[in-house]
């Protein structure tokens, strides 16, 4: 029997597998805790069952969701860019969190909501064709074989992905490790519920418009690593 399309992938215990490695590197220093921890709890969200996004943006035109925002730099961007757009940006990584919070502090930006689990767990939890876009910006390749099952991009989750996702939205797959695109792109088209229909060949290597490098990024180029693939799935 087939797994249900919403079931979590599970560990060899029966615990629910993460896709990320860790929660936290360096401890946020005294300003930084005091900030995290005055604001943090206006702006994360807690599931305690089903989630409709739009009690959390009444009044917004999108609801837009970015997984794994590292530190923040596109999704805050983006919501300066698009006030009237309400955004959820999910996290695990204590100090893109310290990073995020800083920076809607900082620039005032009150159209962004924060999830800090598994985005797996979120995606779950939202209703049919809820969301205008998804973002997932350069995540941990896990490069070894064995590790791979670990890879966000799986059937499990673009079976989630395509339940939330509205017919005629997008699902925004960037990252600079070649490997990782052809594994992703081999998933996309098994998937029926989702169409790769590039302008032009190589148009998946241009910048998404308005595109601002994020930290991940710049180290890569720094690594050696030139080459990056810009993908965009439509919901069909």
């Amino acid at each position: 029997m087939s797994k249900p399309d919403h079931e979590l992938p599970k560990t060899r215990s029966g615990e629910p597998r993460a896709f990320f490695g860790r929660r936290s590197g360096k401890k946020l220093h005294g300003g930084q805790q005091a900030l995290f921890d005055a604001t943090l709890p206006d702006l994360e969200i807690t599931l305690n069952g089903p989630l409709d996004p739009t009690s959390l943006f009444p009044a917004a035109d999108k609801i837009i969701v970015e997984i794994g925002y590292g530190g923040g730099e596109h999704l805050a961007l983006e919501a300066g860019r698009h006030p009237d757009t309400g955004y959820i940006g999910c996290e695990v990584f204590t100090g893109g969190i310290g990073k995020m919070v800083q920076t809607i502090a900082a620039q005032d930006l009150r159209n962004i909501r924060l999830y800090t689990d598994d985005a797996l767990k979120l995606l779950t939890a939202l209703p049919d064709a809820c969301l205008d876009e998804v973002y997932l910006l350069y995540p941990d390749p896990w490069p070894k074989t064995r590790h791979h099952k670990r890879r966000f991009v799986s059937p499990t989750t673009l079976a989630a992905l395509a339940r939330v996702i509205r017919p005629g939205g997008v699902f925004h797959f960037a990252t600079d490790i070649e490997d990782y695109a052809n594994w992703t792109l081999a998933h996309i088209v098994r998937s029926p519920a989702f169409a790769f229909a590039p302008e032009r060949p190589g148009a998946w290597h241009e910048p998404y418009p308005g595109w601002q490098a994020t930290r991940y990024e710049q180290k890569a180029r720094r690594e050696g690593r030139m080459i990056s693939f810009y993908l965009s799935f439509s919901r069909v």
